[in-house]
């Protein structure tokens, strides 16, 4: 049985990259009885040395980088977007083929 309330969500076992699925239903679900008012803050880095309100979002591609196991990588734009804008291709000429489409989170500070 369970202990969390709904401002306590249930641990996540382990530590694993977030899906916008698994987002659904902790938003849905999990989280749906939280105060509208509920701040969302970001952390700075997996250890929790600093934290941020969270601010905006893209949508965009993501390429890890292979050196850094998977965890850490780089964001790219659409490529719709590269096909609208001249001076963006310009500024990435080149996107990995192991880009992937990402919902990418930004923090205020």
């Amino acid at each position: 049985m369970s202990t969390s309330s709904a401002a306590e969500p249930a641990p996540v076992r382990g530590d694993q990259p977030l899906t916008l699925a698994v987002l659904r239903r902790l938003v849905g679900n999990t989280w749906a009885r939280l105060p509208g008012t509920t701040l969302v803050v970001l952390s700075t880095d997996p250890e929790g040395n600093g934290f941020s309100p969270f601010s905006t979002y893209a949508h965009a591609r993501y390429a890890p980088e292979p050196e850094a196991d998977d965890l850490r990588g780089e964001v790219y734009p659409l490529e719709s977007e590269l096909a609208r804008d001249a001076e963006l291709r310009s500024l990435f000429p080149q996107v990995p083929d192991s880009a992937v489409a990402a919902l990418v989170l930004y923090p205020l500070g």
